[in-house]
């Protein structure tokens, strides 16, 4: 009788054993796979795109770039080529969102530190004030880990560009002045194929826990 008790637990072990390993793999089927958007200029609001774009719907690129970094280097398009980045707009004179978004932008600097696949590029909407050397104090008195972040800085007409009809990320600024742009919160999470896959509020800490959680997604691979 013993024995049968013995024989009747060990198999009614097993089965639960058994039922647990196959509801977990039943559940992991069903579980809806992460995805992330590809952004096309379509998708946008349109406060944040050129006029000349805000209909396209077909897949949208960052275009080719050369700004100046904070160290006075040349950087373009190939310094990321296959990374994964982030890219925001700012001043050093800001008072209002740029100290939270830069002291978030550190946040994540702090989290792809040992990701040699990720890195950040923000760029001045003030080339005129942000020179070199004035991006260089921004950068030493931010913690600005010069191997993995570049502030950059360049013609003004460029960067309007580039934050208009590439990262499709900040609103026209005065009219009357020409390439004149007024930058805003975002932070622009962009693929190693160089496609737009988010935006964040660089404001909010949910968002940038958001963000950094998409980073380590799509650092895995076939996550692209």
């Amino acid at each position: 009788m013993l024995s049968f008790l013995k024989k009747y637990r060990v198999f009614f072990i097993t089965m639960l054993l058994v039922s647990a390993v196959s509801i977990a793999a039943f559940y992991q089927v069903l579980k809806p796979r992460k995805t992330l958007k590809i952004f096309s200029p379509a998708d946008v609001n349109p406060e944040m795109v050129d006029s000349t774009l805000q209909d396209i719907r077909k897949t949208h690129t960052i275009a080719d770039f050369s700004f100046v970094n904070q160290n006075g280097k040349t950087v373009t398009q190939k310094d990321y080529e296959g990374k994964i980045y982030v890219a925001d707009f700012f001043f050093t004179t800001c008072q209002s969102i740029c100290p939270i978004m830069t002291r978030n932008m550190a946040d994540v600097q702090k989290a792809i530190a040992n990701n040699p696949k990720v890195m950040i590029l923000s760029h001045t909407v003030m080339p005129e004030v942000d020179s070199v050397p004035v991006l260089k104090k921004y950068a030493i008195e931010k913690g600005v880990n010069d191997a993995k972040w570049n502030l950059v800085t360049g013609d003004r007409k460029k960067i309007y560009e580039m934050a208009r009809k590439s990262y499709l990320a900040v609103k026209l600024g005065k009219p009357e002045e020409l390439y004149d742009m007024v930058h805003t919160e975002n932070f622009v999470l962009v693929d190693a194929k160089r496609r737009v896959r988010g935006f964040y509020d660089g404001t909010k800490p949910e968002d940038v826990k958001r963000l950094i959680e998409d980073i380590n997604w799509l650092s895995q691979e076939g996550n692209d």
